[in-house]
């Protein structure tokens, strides 16, 4: 972490990575705003495109394809000349190809939760196709153990781009907002 691409954020994009549930959205709108800069979300970007719901991509055609469609969309968001501030799904870091890209385009910073928070954030939602996948049901109390699973996994991509970390446990959007402008300033 820490190189000179950090410094370049006024004219870069500012990438915010994590697991599902760790606010990255909520961050994002609220940072683009005090930055002035457009928001972007990968998976409403993947559904306007399409024209479906992540969760009808999943069922239809299975996470290789949304992960392909979500590819693009950050690739395509990464080009434009306009800094922006884009929120990723929890998985875009999977593909080699997105990681590469958000080393080489964007100030990333990973919103890093624990799982018992992800899990208080996520359970009961209809929208996370991935919990589907691996066959949680979200009311039991088995989500935590599914998103640590996943935490694990993920966390050494998540490491691989970011530049910055934050742990979000115990803040609540406006203090993460707040600690993203300190560290990218």
């Amino acid at each position: 972490m820490g190189d000179e691409r950090v410094a370049d954020s006024d004219t870069r994009h500012v990438v915010l990575v994590g697991m599902m549930g760790a606010g990255k959205t909520t961050v994002g709108r609220d940072l683009a705003m005090s930055l002035n800069r457009p928001f972007f979300d990968t998976d409403e970007v993947v559904v306007k495109s399409v024209g479906r719901s992540v969760r009808d991509i999943f069922e239809q055609d299975g996470e290789p394809a949304f992960r392909k469609l979500e590819a693009q969309a950050l690739a395509d968001l990464l080009m434009s000349s306009t800094p922006s501030v884009i929120a990723t799904g929890g998985g875009a870091v999977l593909a080699k190809g997105s990681r590469e890209n958000l080393k080489r385009s964007a100030v990333v910073v990973w919103l890093r939760a624990s799982s018992e928070l992800l899990a208080a954030r996520v359970s009961g939602s209809s929208k996370r196709p991935l919990l589907d996948v691996n066959n949680v049901d979200t009311q039991d109390g088995n989500t935590e153990s599914v998103l640590a699973e996943m935490c694990i996994q993920r966390e050494p991509f998540y490491q691989e781009v970011a530049h910055h970390v934050i742990d979000v446990d115990g803040r609540g959007s406006r203090h993460t907002v707040k600690a993203v402008l300190e560290l990218i300033s």
